[in-house]
């Protein structure tokens, strides 16, 4: 149910941005870029941890286990870079809005969304094949063990990015406050202010719902080499399906909070685009 939810709710968020012209925005690309990791994690990552949780005495070989743990890595990396990503974004929006147009182009975007892939894919597969060379994968092949070398790996890519996103959204929130004081009893500009003050909200709360899902997980297996691995393999079983779970939450959040999302969402549910041309439609 996990696995379908992720799927479709996802293929509805990246269907939506890329058929409907008005939500061809750099902040939307990047939603769409982590809309696509989320859908990857439920197509790939949970299909195939699914059997593995169902049937315990699977059996796969060395690379197998490797290459799964290696792309499980890398869609959470992905994410975390696309949510350090939107917060740049969210930043520019609120706090330099006169440059946002410029500085947050279609070009860097791309660039951004890019970069976080890269970046993404090597550290995933380069702690899995680097770090754990020496480890040999029995039975299950649900490797959490984590030497404790690579808990630097954790650091750099959970702890620090998650540091840098929070010290960015208070600022955010900060300046948000000053500019609320100042246009009160005008309307020059307040419009606009108020809606991205309302996306940078929304956005925050995708970030949040991240680290309620993984932050339970890295801390444990963070702790777990300093305890000589006393965290019990079912637990640490839970937390990280807890993570993973993330993925299919996120396409709750854009509908609940984002109007244009829900009737993009009924449009393509009701299969209208495929009777008719709906591309230029005002959504809201």
């Amino acid at each position: 149910m996990v696995s379908i939810l992720t799927i479709s709710g996802n293929l509805l968020v990246i269907t939506s941005i890329v058929y409907f012209r008005q939500l061809h925005t750099p902040t939307n690309y990047l939603i769409l870029s982590l809309a696509v990791a989320d859908l990857l994690v439920g197509a790939l990552v949970l299909l195939f941890n699914m059997a593995l949780t169902v049937q315990s005495c699977i059996y796969f070989e060395d690379l197998v286990c490797k290459m799964r743990r290696s792309l499980d890595i890398s869609l959470m990396t992905t994410s975390i870079l696309n949510l350090c990503c939107i917060s740049i974004d969210r930043y520019y929006a609120v706090c330099q809005p006169l440059t946002y147009r410029t500085k947050m182009n279609v070009t860097v975007v791309s660039i951004m969304i890019l970069s976080s892939w890269t970046i993404s894919s090597l550290s995933g597969f380069g702690i899995i094949f680097v770090g754990l060379r020496n480890t040999v994968c029995e039975g299950r092949c649900f490797i959490f063990h984590i030497p404790n070398s690579n808990v630097i790996g954790t650091v750099v890519s959970f702890y620090l990015p998650v540091f840098i996103m929070l010290c960015i959204y208070l600022k955010i929130f900060s300046v948000a406050k000053k500019q609320a004081r100042s246009i009160q009893g005008t309307k020059a500009g307040a419009t606009t202010i108020k809606m991205e003050r309302k996306a940078t909200k929304t956005l925050a709360i995708v970030m949040g719902v991240f680290l309620f899902c993984w932050t339970p997980f890295f801390i444990s297996i963070t702790f777990n080499p300093l305890s000589n691995y006393s965290i019990p393999s079912p637990v640490t079983e839970t937390l990280v399906w807890l993570g993973w779970s993330n993925s299919m939450l996120n396409p709750f959040v854009y509908c609940y909070f984002y109007s244009w999302f829900r009737t993009a969402f009924r449009i393509i549910i009701s299969g209208k685009i495929l009777n008719s041309n709906y591309a230029n439609i005002q959504l809201s």
